[in-house]
């Protein structure tokens, strides 16, 4: 997702949402950690932020105006790659239609699919490769997004359908575009040498929402050198997802793309302040306190938890590389050749390494044996990992 680097300059939280997370500290004494409190400002059912229907998706923040003066916001916080360009979902199906074919399967399962533009990107470029699909699944939180999800998709509809668990077994492609980064985390803070989670209250005097921390027992899995403050997170509900996954595959591959680092980059002594960001009218702000429900959360992946997590649970990594890699190895540089102006212009900011092709980060996991996926062709990272 892009966004520029500035605090909201509201600092209210509509009152819905307010009473709801102060009867659910209250209830839970007075205190719930960061990992609860994220899950219910991004998905309590009509209030948060990817379930209360308004627009989160779109190239322009509202009331922003193009060139020739057109008014082309819809009120958007941030912007996503299959947003910019259909040459990003047109290079991750040269990815999945080589998987289709080693795997065995005929089905693709897209979580947290947005607006549908990836979805439909995939569709279209899946038929014009000939790849034969007999479903794709999307598993999406938000009501509305589904309905959105419906009106693009319409096309496909014959194919397209929507599912709120897994089943037991299930086949085919995984596919996730920054689906780990707004899965909930817990903080951890060391001060003074001690570990703390923590979490949030409700500071009656002033009003609003405040941190406060608690001795705890967790630990980040790498040992972070100094005996400096330092906050940062860990991740068991996206390892869990991974896990889940690995669960209920049984043939095929999983394709996640998102912001984040391995291991000993991510909990690095100088990374000190965290990673946790939230994303307002295409505004970066590292506040989750205020606008709750309004704006979005979220943190980086640790890409080694998420291959250790899918070894563990019996899944094979493909390969880890940067976004750049990925989508060149899938074919994006000569399918730029042919595109428009804009098409170009919008892809170019997908590899550059100042833009989202070093930010970004793709992983590969199969069920059963390694085979040659040719998104990690060249540059693949595994050995950082």
């Amino acid at each position: 997702m892009a966004a520029s680097d500035s605090a909201p300059q509201a600092s209210t939280t509509a009152q819905p949402m307010l009473a709801h997370m102060q009867s659910l500290i209250s209830t839970q004494g007075g205190w719930i950690g960061f990992d609860t409190f994220m899950e219910q400002a991004l998905y309590a059912p009509g209030l948060g932020y990817y379930s209360r229907g308004a627009t989160v998706f779109g190239v322009m923040p509202q009331g922003l105006k193009s060139v020739s003066g057109e008014v082309k916001g819809a009120g958007s916080d941030f912007v996503t790659a299959p947003e910019m360009t259909p040459l990003f979902g047109q290079a991750l199906a040269r990815q999945i239609a080589q998987a289709l074919q080693v795997t065995g399967t005929d089905e693709v399962w897209e979580f947290g699919a947005g607006t549908g533009a990836l979805a439909l990107q995939i569709l279209d470029a899946l038929d014009a490769l000939g790849v034969t699909l007999r479903h794709y699944t999307i598993v999406d939180l938000s009501q509305p997004l589904k309905e959105r999800q419906r009106a693009t998709l319409h096309a496909h509809a014959d194919r397209v359908r929507w599912v709120d668990a897994l089943p037991e077994q299930m086949q085919g492609i995984v596919i996730g575009n920054e689906v780990l980064d707004a899965m909930p985390v817990k903080l951890l803070a060391r001060n003074g040498a001690v570990w703390h989670e923590r979490g949030v209250v409700w500071d009656a005097a002033s009003a609003r929402f405040a941190w406060q921390d608690c001795l705890t027992e967790l630990r980040p899995p790498e040992d972070v050198p100094g005996k400096h403050d330092y906050v940062t997170e860990i991740h068991p509900q996206g390892e869990a997802f991974v896990r889940t996954l690995a669960d209920h595959l049984k043939a095929g591959a999983i394709f996640l793309l998102d912001y984040g680092f391995p291991e000993r980059e991510y909990y690095h002594e100088q990374r000190h302040m965290g990673t946790v960001m939230c994303h307002y009218t295409h505004r970066a702000d590292g506040d989750p306190l205020v606008l709750v429900g309004e704006k979005d959360i979220t943190a980086h992946v640790n890409f080694t938890g998420i291959a250790v997590a899918a070894q563990d649970a019996g899944l094979e990594v493909l390969g880890y590389t940067s976004q750049a890699h990925f989508l060149m190895n899938c074919g994006l540089v000569d399918a730029m050749q042919a595109a428009s102006l804009a098409d170009r212009v919008a892809a170019q900011k997908l590899i550059l390494e100042h833009e989202m092709g070093e930010f970004f980060k793709v992983i590969g996991l199969t069920v059963g044996s390694h085979w040659d996926a040719m998104g990690f062709s060249r540059g693949d990272r595994t050995h950082r990992l």
